[in-house]
Formats: C-alpha cells, structure tokens, sequence
C-alpha cells in the first residue's frame, strides 16, 4: 500500500490551529491532477461513464422536477444525469407531473415557515447500476431527502445540499420525528460523494446502512447554519419569536425560568447535529459488509458522527472538524439553565463528538485535524461495560487542541487526548483484511486548512471543470 506525505510546512501548524482562511492562486488545482482521483473503498467505481452529452438516450440534462423525476425513474437506462441549475423540490413545489415515483411526499413539515408551504419530497433512486449526478456549475438541490437502494457504482459530485431542518417542537427536541437526511444509502455498492456542499439538516447530512459497501465521501464540506439576518435557522427562531405561544418549547427557552435570548438560541441552534451514522440497526448482520472512506472533507460546527460506525470498516484521512462555534454557543448555557431545560424533558444543547466505533468495528483516522470537538475518539455509545459494543479505533498523527491548548499524535500516545473513550481500549485491527484494499496519499495535517478551506477547497462550486472531468474517476 503506498502511503506518502506531499508536502510540509514548518509554520503551518500554528496557522492551522488558528484555523486562518487562506486562499490558493486560481487554478492551482486544475484537470489532471491527481488529487482528485477516486481513492477509498469507492475505488472501481466507474459511475455512468464518460458519456456525451449528444447521447441523449442516456444523458439527460435536468432543468427542473419533471426532468429529475423522468431521468431517475427505475429502468429508465439513463447513465448520465446533468443537474443544470438549482432545483427547489419540495412536494408542494413540484408539478403534478413530477408527483410520482422516483419522488414521493416526505413528512410534512411542522414548524418552519418556508418547509410549510414548500412541503419536502423523498426522492428514491432504485436499481441503477452505472449512474453519475453531477452539477458543472454546484447548482443548489433544496427541500429534497435522496435515498439510494439496491444500486451499484454511483456517483454524485458538485452538488450542494440545503433547506431541509427545522425547529423540533414534537420530541421536544430529541429530533426523532422527520427523518430528514440529505442522502441514505441502503443495500447498495460502490457509491462516490465526491466535491458536495451539505448544509444543516434535521437529521443526519450522509448515511450509510443495511449492508452498503465501496462509499468514498471526498473534498465535500459539511456545515452548521451562521445565523446571518437571514439565515435558514435564522428565519426559523423569528417565526417563533414572533408567535411564542404556539411553541411551547422555545417559549419555555425565552421564559424567565431558562432566560435565553433569541440571540442564544440561534446560536445553539446552528451547528448540526449528526453527520454520517453508518449501520442504522444495533448488531445487524449485514453490518459487517458496511465500508466507507471520507478523505479531504471540512465538518464545521458538526456535533456528532465523523462518522459513526456500527461493524465494518471505515477509514478517514486528511479531514478537519472544527467545532469552534459549535464550543462557543454551547458555552451560553450556564449549568443552571440546563438543569431548568431538562426538568421539563427538553433536549437543547450541543453534543461534542468526533469519530466514532462500535460494535468491534473498525475506524482509523489519520492526519487530520481535529478542533474544540470535547470527546474527539469514543468506542461505545450503549454500554461501556459490555465489550459487545464497543469497536475498535485508532488516530494516526492528528492535530487536536481544545480551548486553546494543543497536541499533536496518535491515540496510543503516551497521555494522548486522542485515547478512546469510554470503553476498555480494543487492539485495533481490520475486518475482513490485514491492509486497506487500496493506495492513497496523505497530506501533512498542518496544511489542511490552507488546503481545504481555499477558493478551490472541499465543497461544490469550487472547481471550474469541463463537463467531461466530472464523469471521470481519474486524472
């Protein structure tokens, strides 16, 4: 297996740390480089194929619902599926004549202002074998769940995620109600994520389970809300502020008895709260096929799960989780407020999670950065007693600091904080193999945020490509 560091930097650790945005020279990163190969467990996957776009039996460019719902419907034999600009998607929003499978209504929205008129839809891409979703331009995808089953070498690129969360009035805010995930990915092989933007949802941003094998998520970034004028948590908290009695929850919040203002409560409001739950189901047998591999991603103000794997395999390189915010906004709940929250059996604080094994999973995180996140490493979620849940996880040479003081090392470091908690520490080791299936090359961690966060970094709409190198898998 070929591993090799490409660059080092001696002052770029302390800029890392400071997580300063820096900006590369424009076409830096240009076809043909390297960089953007497929790599991971995904590697094999040819998606649709370099198609053209003059084929347009099998190439389908999509402008609006319709066009979606007739290019993604099953057996339609489409390979190639060009998103041309953005889509609001909403059950409400679609025509009649979109109103039918691929697309089905999704849970009805409950409280949010814009997620009440627009509806949302469930869109299922069933049975392809060979399909690539891309956006030359990152055209925007809103008020849409994707769930994709029972396919094989799938490929979605340059692509952003948004609009899909609101406010949990009805578990009191457990989040246990909508089930509003971007993307769900069950009982399918071979699907690459590759240069995504996924914004704040209500549920989990990409999830993977019943089995799903071969996922690679790369160069994507995956982010809270910033409670801007206008933002989408924004116009939530304002709907609220405006009609208090009608939301108990976040009455009770503002009341004297909690004392948080509406500007608190965007605030906490902003991060997300799960990223990627791999395997759903606790002790599923098909949990044992479930591999995934993230490289290159930013997780800003993610609470929970870079990733969160039950059995299986996964494997995270060069990625950033920086929780600075997120740290902040938590720091707006005195202990006395909590206590007066969940006297009333209401959930509303920050989770401070990073990646995460179970079950005798397998997770290896190496060279990333890892930033305010309070438990960055946890092997058991259920029971730290019983060994039947707790997994297996190992970090390799990953920057951490925490308020402000920093490390950089390994989990079996001498005093590590990257030590797994809460569980007795399982020897790490693969499942199903000695070495990872496949090559890849590793940045130095101090370079990360110069990297990823430039005008070319992880995200959509980074890179200005031809239509041709979005189908392709190499470089």
């Amino acid at each position: 297996m070929k591993r090799t560091v490409r660059s080092l930097c001696s002052t770029a650790l302390a800029l890392t740390l400071g997580f300063t945005l820096l900006s590369a020279p424009a076409g830096v990163q240009a076809a043909g480089n390297a960089d953007y190969n497929l790599t991971g467990f995904s590697q094999g996957n040819t998606g649709g194929g370099v198609i053209s776009e003059s084929n347009t039996a099998v190439y389908k460019k999509v402008y609006n619902a319709t066009d979606l719902a007739l290019a993604l419907k099953k057996n339609s034999g489409v390979k190639v599926v060009e998103i041309m600009n953005d889509l609001n998607l909403g059950w409400n929003e679609i025509p009649s004549a979109a109103q039918t499978s691929p697309f089905a209504k999704h849970n009805d929205a409950l409280t949010h202002p814009v997620l009440k008129q627009t509806g949302v839809s469930k869109i299922t891409v069933d049975g392809f074998n060979g399909l690539t979703i891309f956006s030359a331009n990152g055209s925007k995808i809103k008020h849409a769940a994707i769930s994709v089953k029972r396919s094989s070498n799938v490929i979605i690129r340059n692509l952003e995620f948004d609009e899909l969360w609101e406010w949990d009035e009805s578990t009191k805010g457990d989040y246990d109600k909508n089930d509003w995930d971007y993307i769900t990915l069950e009982e399918s092989s071979g699907v690459w994520i590759d240069h995504c933007t996924f914004n704040k949802a209500y549920d989990g941003l990409v999830d993977s389970k019943k089995g799903t094998s071969g996922v690679t998520i790369s160069w994507s970034a995956f982010k809270g809300d910033d409670g801007s004028p206008n933002s989408w948590v924004t116009r939530q908290i304002n709907e609220m502020e405006a009609n208090k009695a009608s939301y108990p929850m976040y009455n009770y919040l503002r009341s004297s008895a909690v004392g948080l203002s509406k500007e608190d409560i965007i605030a906490i409001s902003g991060s997300q709260k799960k990223g990627h739950l791999v395997g759903a189901t606790s002790l599923e047998s098909a949990n044992a096929n479930l591999s995934i591999t993230l490289h290159h991603n930013v997780y800003k103000d993610i609470q929970d799960r870079m990733p969160r794997l039950r059995g299986g395999n996964a494997h995270a390189y060069n990625i950033i989780m920086d929780a600075t915010d997120a740290r902040a906004a938590q720091a707006r709940i005195t202990s006395g407020m909590a206590a007066a929250i969940a006297s009333k059996g209401y959930k509303f604080g920050i989770t401070s999670n990073g990646a995460i094994s179970t079950e005798s999973g397998a997770v290896l995180v190496e060279k990333s950065v890892i930033k305010d996140v309070q438990y960055p490493v946890r092997n058991n979620q259920t029971d730290p007693t019983n060994a039947t849940y707790t997994g297996k996880i190992s970090v390799a040479d990953t920057i951490y600091s925490l308020d402000g003081s920093s490390f950089r090392g390994s989990s079996d470091t001498a005093g590590s904080p990257l030590a797994p908690v809460p569980a007795a520490i399982k020897p790490f080791s693969w499942n199903g193999f000695s070495t990872l299936p496949y090559s890849y090359q590793l940045d130095d961690p101090s370079t990360l945020n110069a990297r990823l966060t430039a005008s070319n970094g992880a995200g959509a709409g980074k890179l200005s490509w031809s239509k041709d190198n979005w189908l392709k898998t190499s470089y």
